[in-house]
This record gives C-alpha cells, sequence and structure tokens, in this order.
C-alpha cells in the first residue's frame, strides 16, 4: 500500500508541476487567458487530490531512496517548443499513470482519464499558436545552413553519418535536396534525416517537393524560380510552415518578399559545380540584399572558409553551404570551424 501511495504522489507532483509549467506558457508567452485558466483548472484539480490525503502521500514519500532521482534528462537544446513539448507529455504521461495505479477508486479513474482527453486537445491548441508566434521566429538565429548532396557518399550509413556529424558541429538548419533521386527514396531517406534533425533541434527544410516536405511534417520547404509559388506552397503546408526561396537578381528578391517568403536564398555568389551554367551573382548582389531585404537571407554557392569573409563583409551575416561541409573529411569539424568563424566576425546583423 505504501509504494502504491509513492507512485501516486510522485506522478501528482509531476502533473501539478507540469500544468505550472504549461500554464505560465499560455500566460506570459502566449497572453492567452482561456487557455491559461484551462490549464490552471487542471492543475487545481490535480491539487485538490493532493490536500485529500496530504499527510498519507507526505509519509510514504521517499526521496532520499528513490533509484530514479538521478537519472538525468538528455540533453537537448533548450528552447520553448521543446519545454512545451516535454511539459505536455510529462503531464499526459502522469495522469495515465494515475488512473492505472486509482482502478479501486472509479471516480478517480474518469477524472484522471478526463483531464487527459483535456490535455490531448490543449496539445493541439498550443502548439499551433506556438508555431504561429515562435516558428519563423526561430529563423532569426540562424547562420549557418547546410544543403545536403548525397551522391559522392557510397552509401546511405555514411551519408547519414555525415549529417549526423555536420549537425552535431555546429549547423543549425538543413535541407535535404536531392534533385535525382526517385520521390519514395527521397521520403524514406527524409525520414531518417528528420530524426536526426529532432535529436540535435535544428530546423528541417526539403527542398523543391512540397509534396514530400507535407508527408515528412517538416518545418519547411526550399523553392526554386521555377517551382511552387509561396502561396501554394503555404496552402499545403499550413500558415506556420517556413517557406524559402532561390533568388538570383533584386527583382526575384522583391517578388519573394512580396509573396510571403520567410527567407531567401542569394546566390551562387561563387561559381559551383552544384550550380553549373549558371553565372555566379558575385558580392555586388549580395551587397544589394543587404541594404534592400529585411527578411533573413543566406548566401550560397561556393562559399568555404576562405572566402566567408567577403560575404560578411558584403553585408549579409547567413551563409549556406554544401561542399564546405558535405565533402570534408570531417563535417563535424569543417561546421565547428565554419561556425567559430562565423562567431567571431564583427560584421553586424544587417538582415533578418
Amino acid at each position: 500500500m505504501k509504494n502504491l501511495k509513492r507512485i501516486t504522489d510522485a506522478n501528482l507532483n509531476r502533473a501539478a508541476e507540469a500544468a505550472r509549467v504549461l500554464e505560465e506558457i499560455a500566460r506570459f508567452l502566449l497572453d492567452d487567458k482561456d487557455l491559461s485558466e484551462k490549464l490552471k483548472h487542471i492543475r487545481h484539480k490535480i491539487n485538490s487530490l493532493q490536500e485529500e490525503a496530504y499527510e498519507d502521500y507526505l509519509h510514504a514519500r521517499d526521496t532520499e531512496n528513490d533509484v530514479g532521482v538521478d537519472i538525468a534528462n538528455s540533453d537537448n537544446r533548450i528552447n520553448i517548443e521543446n519545454i512545451f513539448k516535454a511539459n505536455i507529455k510529462r503531464l499526459q504521461q502522469a495522469l495515465r499513470t494515475l488512473a492505472e495505479y486509482s482502478q479501486t477508486n472509479k471516480q478517480n479513474v474518469v477524472l484522471f482519464e478526463k483531464l487527459r482527453y483535456e490535455t490531448y486537445t490543449l496539445e493541439k491548441i498550443i502548439w499551433d499558436r506556438l508555431k504561429e508566434k515562435y516558428g519563423r521566429v526561430k529563423l532569426a538565429d540562424k547562420k549557418l545552413y547546410l544543403v545536403t548532396n548525397s551522391d559522392k557518399f557510397n552509401s546511405e550509413d555514411d551519408f547519414l553519418n555525415a549529417i549526423a556529424s555536420a549537425l552535431e558541429g555546429g549547423v543549425d538548419i538543413l535541407q535535404l535536396r536531392e534533385k535525382t533521386m526517385p520521390a519514395k527514396k527521397v521520403l524514406e531517406l527524409g525520414r531518417k534525416v528528420k530524426q536526426l534533425c529532432l535529436q540535435y533541434d535544428v530546423t528541417f527544410i526539403v527542398n523543391d517537393r512540397v509534396d514530400i516536405a507535407a508527408l515528412l511534417q517538416a518545418d519547411g520547404v526550399h523553392l526554386g524560380q521555377d517551382d511552387l509559388d509561396v502561396k501554394s506552397a503555404r496552402e499545403i503546408l499550413g500558415a506556420n510552415a517556413i517557406v524559402g526561396v532561390s533568388t538570383h537578381a533584386p527583382q526575384q528578391a522583391l517578388k519573394a518578399v512580396e509573396d510571403g517568403a520567410d527567407y531567401i536564398g542569394v546566390g551562387p555568389v561563387f561559381a559551383t559545380p552544384t550550380k553549373q551554367g549558371r553565372t555566379p551573382v558575385g558580392l555586388e548582389y549580395v551587397e544589394w540584399v543587404s541594404k534592400n531585404i529585411d527578411i533573413p537571407a543566406f548566401a550560397i554557392g561556393g562559399i568555404d572558409l576562405e572566402n566567408f569573409q567577403q560575404v560578411f563583409e558584403a553585408g549579409l551575416n547567413r551563409i549556406a553551404v554544401v561542399r564546405a561541409i558535405m565533402n570534408a573529411k570531417s563535417p563535424q569539424l569543417a561546421a565547428e570551424e565554419l561556425w567559430e568563424n562565423i562567431q567571431k566576425t564583427n560584421v553586424p546583423l544587417k538582415c533578418g
């Protein structure tokens, strides 16, 4: 009986703590009185059950001998979305556990199940609100964008290991770009790449294929000049999806902004085999974008450790690379070196 009370006590505390964290998100970050009150109601219901048998739970508590106290959580990069996901799941799991261990009290079983189902509805509402408010804002701190290319790798495992290595090194936004791969294969590969991006808390973008981005529930899509337009892509992916557009001239950049793009690619700045036959736009266009475009802009095309500083001096503080990382002997070291040098630059933020 004491162990049952220990389980109940632990999960009541866990549920109340998670509900409090979620309540503060609704109250202070979303400024939503209705959501805040609903979460407060859940927390008060849980607290009232604790009060009913407060001394029993207190005497059953044995924190010193709890073997789970020292088990640490995984070291994820902290952001508001991760905090929300961790606590909504924590609340739901605690309520499920409480329902399972309350079988002798049918009234409590019904209450815990009712509260749990309420949290499923709240989860969707709050998540959509957070994505609306913070999703695309996340681009504001992204500076090192990796565009993948699997052609040079002997196996899928080698390719995925290279991506994991690059993410470990500091890449903070990744685009899955596989121009010649069959759609079915891109989808299969995309699922694995997405898991890596989730593991490292990296924004995941799919090149060109809005349908595949939708199926993968990617953070967004990157469109070329001949691809689907921004409005249509957003109709498919949802209002909170990130939509980027490749641009090679001022009129294309202005149109991308007018169409509602979240960011633009600027390039190719230098000659690159990934854009064979396309004349480099040069640093002149980079400078024009830095002075005339106020959404995030990533310079791309032949950029590496030797020349990225020229891009920064021309006014853009974000770069996208392919070969500089994917072709490196150690993608992690290449990413780390680029990231460290980007952080050291004295060029002020001018875009985004």
